[in-house]
């Protein structure tokens, strides 16, 4: 983890953390258990999960449970872990996304597109229905979002993964307003980060990438997972319905 030592700001809570077995959401899982909080991460391999978990500090701070993002029964068993395991569900973080075609939208079978609109969105929704119903409505909460720079500007051969994740956007914007006071509901939008999901916008011209970058460099899922902590922590308090984007200055340039 890079930096100064985190601040404590998520003591004695609980978040559940979806496709947190590594990249971006493992890295948010490191930031929240960091600064005094417990999680409960989720992937679609147990494996993976475990070694997560270990990574973590152990069943101490952390719990997993294996699954699909979209399937219903999934979210119930991760839901009924955190208050199991840790007795609360005070922050959720909908981070699990799929984007498994590149290419033109005039070539993109629609079965995929479907696909892609309910991980991305639809299952963002309904876990955030989840946490709300069994936990948030009556103690309050914090949610974020993980969106991407692709859901704020075009994006070609990535078109349905941003099209998705600017949807996601707007949902934040919709929970935000419906889910207030007692829950906030912010997103974050990142850049290219370095991770296995990414590794196709990437892998083997990092420099030649990096260049349109203001900071000169990719991100790192700690880069993310910093900026998650303080949206999910009281410091963020009078924020909700915002979109942060976390992009190295990219943007600005005139980059995806």
């Amino acid at each position: 983890m890079s930096g100064a030592a985190p601040q404590r700001r998520l003591e004695g809570r609980t978040a559940l953390v979806t496709g947190a077995s590594r990249g971006i959401g493992l890295g948010i899982a490191e930031r929240i258990v960091a600064e005094g909080g417990r999680v409960v991460l989720t992937a679609r391999g147990q494996d993976a999960l475990d070694e997560a978990v270990a990574h973590l500090g152990g069943p101490e701070h952390a719990a997993a449970v294996a699954g699909k993002a979209d399937d219903a029964d999934h979210r119930a068993a991760a839901v009924q872990a955190c208050l199991d395991r840790f007795g609360s569900l005070d922050l959720l973080v909908n981070n699990a996304g799929i984007n498994p075609a590149y290419g033109p939208l005039m070539g993109l079978d629609l079965g995929i597109a479907r696909k892609i609109v309910e991980v991305n969105v639809v299952a963002a929704l309904a876990w955030t229905q989840a946490a709300h119903t069994a936990w948030m409505r009556e103690h309050g909460g914090s949610v974020v979002n993980v969106a991407s720079v692709a859901g704020i500007k075009p994006a070609p051969g990535i078109a349905m993964y941003g099209t998705s994740k600017a949807a996601l956007i707007h949902l934040t914007e919709e929970l935000a307003v419906e889910l207030g006071p007692g829950v906030r509901v912010n997103a974050v939008a990142p850049a290219v980060v370095k991770t296995d999901f990414a590794k196709a916008l990437y892998e083997g011209r990092e420099e030649q990438v990096a260049a349109q970058y203001p900071l000169k460099r990719l991100g790192v899922p700690d880069d993310i997972g910093s900026v998650v902590a303080f949206l999910l922590s009281d410091d963020a308090g009078w924020l909700t319905g915002q979109t942060v984007v976390v992009d190295g200055g990219v943007t600005l340039t005139g980059g995806v």
